[in-house]
C-alpha cells in the first residue's frame, strides 16, 4: 500500500480522464434511445453548431478526430439520413457536409437528453462554478493544442 499523498496537480490528469470516461458512459447510456453513440452524436451536434456547408477537414478539427476516422462516422450518419455530403463548388476535391431535416430533429432530441442528464450531474454546482470550470478547460485546451499539432506533424 502506497503512503504517498498526491498533490492536486498530480491527481488532476488521472481524475480528469476517469471523470471524462464516466461522463461519456452516462451520456451514451442516456442517449441510447436516440440510436446514436458518442462517436456519432458528437460530430452531428458539432456540425449543427457550425452551420451547414462545413468541409470534412474543418469538422474533423472541431471534433478532434483525424479526417480518415471522421469519414467512417459520416458514412454512418449519412446512411441514417442525418447528414448529406455535397461537392464543394469552390474546390471539387472537397466535400461539404449538411445536416438534413432528420438530422436537425435528432439534434433537438440529443440536446434535450443532454440538458436533462447534464442538469442532473451539475445540479449541486452554481452557474459560477460551471463557468469557472469552462474557463479553466478552455485554458487547458489552449495548452493541449500545440502538443496535438506537434503529434500530427511527427506522425
Amino acid at each position: 500500500m502506497s503512503s504517498h499523498s498526491f498533490t492536486p496537480r498530480e491527481q488532476f490528469g488521472v481524475t480528469f480522464v476517469d471523470l471524462a470516461r464516466r461522463w461519456r458512459r452516462a451520456l451514451d447510456h442516456s442517449l441510447a434511445q436516440t440510436g446514436l453513440t458518442d462517436a456519432t452524436w458528437a460530430p452531428l451536434v458539432r456540425l449543427h453548431e457550425a452551420g451547414d456547408g462545413v468541409q470534412q477537414k474543418e469538422l474533423a478539427l472541431r471534433v478532434g478526430l483525424r479526417e480518415s476516422s471522421l469519414v467512417r462516422l459520416l458514412d454512418i450518419l449519412e446512411s441514417n439520413h442525418l447528414i448529406e455530403r455535397r461537392t464543394d463548388d469552390a474546390d471539387r476535391r472537397a466535400k461539404l457536409i449538411f445536416v438534413t431535416e432528420a438530422g436537425r430533429t435528432a439534434v433537438k432530441r440529443i440536446r434535450k437528453v443532454l440538458a436533462r442528464v447534464e442538469g442532473d450531474i451539475l445540479s449541486d454546482l452554481s452557474d459560477q462554478d460551471v463557468a469557472a470550470m469552462l474557463h479553466a478547460f478552455a485554458r487547458i485546451g489552449e495548452r493541449i493544442q500545440p502538443i496535438l499539432d506537434d503529434a500530427e506533424h511527427t506522425a
